[in-house]
């Protein structure tokens, strides 16, 4: 296959996912994704983005971020970024992880990501009018997404409490939806580089290669080099116990 014919296969497997995101948008007329990265790992925070994008906007090779090189997701994250209609992070760290659990703190880091987002979409949105020469009257506030007219997308099967506007969940959406999939690498690269920091303050425990998650490496660091203030206590209580 011809570097051409990958390029057009490329477009037409996103091609294909907007077509089942445009299905679940019904008639709304803003959608957004939400997804999250490091619910799993013993430490750091769980992070998650929330992202609207431009109606079929070609950002090829979208994707669930774990399926994509490191290099090809920071790629995409500068393209999320700045094509975007608006973009939000949120982040839960490791004692907040400890003192509400996983799952609570997934859904507190979701909520922030949206509510980052909602911030961002009307500065964008004036930006954007003011970079296109429209005159603006009181009239540009009427193309601010509200809960009316608003659906969120969220990847797995539940429903993020405490955001009034409806929702769907969508097993595997990030390899289906690509506002997803656009949120799901926001979330994993926000992350990533949250560890390679760990990684510069804490040599030896090789968070840049494991990225907190159970490895052998990790768990040999941990028993060696002892706990660390990033590690979630409530994660790692059997590796402790069991030293």
């Amino acid at each position: 296959m011809t570097k051409e014919e990958k390029i057009q296969a490329e477009r037409e497997r996103l091609s294909d996912m907007y077509d089942t995101e445009e299905k679940l948008k019904g008639t709304s007329r803003f959608l957004f994704g939400i997804d999250e990265a490091g619910r799993g790992p013993l430490c750091g925070p769980v992070v998650a983005a929330c992202c609207i994008l431009p109606s079929r906007e070609e950002i090829l090779y979208l994707n669930d971020s774990k399926k994509l090189s490191e290099k090809k997701r920071e790629m995409l994250y500068t393209e999320i970024t700045e094509k975007a209609l608006a973009y939000g992070v949120g982040i839960a760290g490791p004692e907040r992880i400890d003192e509400i659990n996983i799952l609570q703190a997934t859904f507190e880091a979701m909520r922030e990501a949206w509510a980052n987002c909602m911030e961002m979409y009307p500065v964008r949105h004036m930006d954007r009018l003011q970079e296109s020469g429209t005159e603006l009257s009181m009239d540009v506030w009427d193309d601010l997404p509200s809960a009316g007219d608003s659906l969120i997308l969220v990847d797995g099967d539940k429903m993020i409490p405490g955001i009034e506007v409806p929702q769907r969940c969508v097993i595997g959406g990030d390899a289906k939806c690509p506002s997803i999939s656009a949120a799901s690498i926001l979330a994993k690269v926000t992350r990533d580089r949250i560890l390679l920091e760990y990684d510069a303050l804490y040599p030896g425990y090789g968070f840049a290669s494991h990225k907190g998650y159970g490895t052998k490496q990790h768990i040999e660091a941990i028993r060696k080099l002892g706990l660390l203030p990033v590690h979630r206590r409530s994660f790692v209580k059997n590796i402790v116990n069991n030293e």
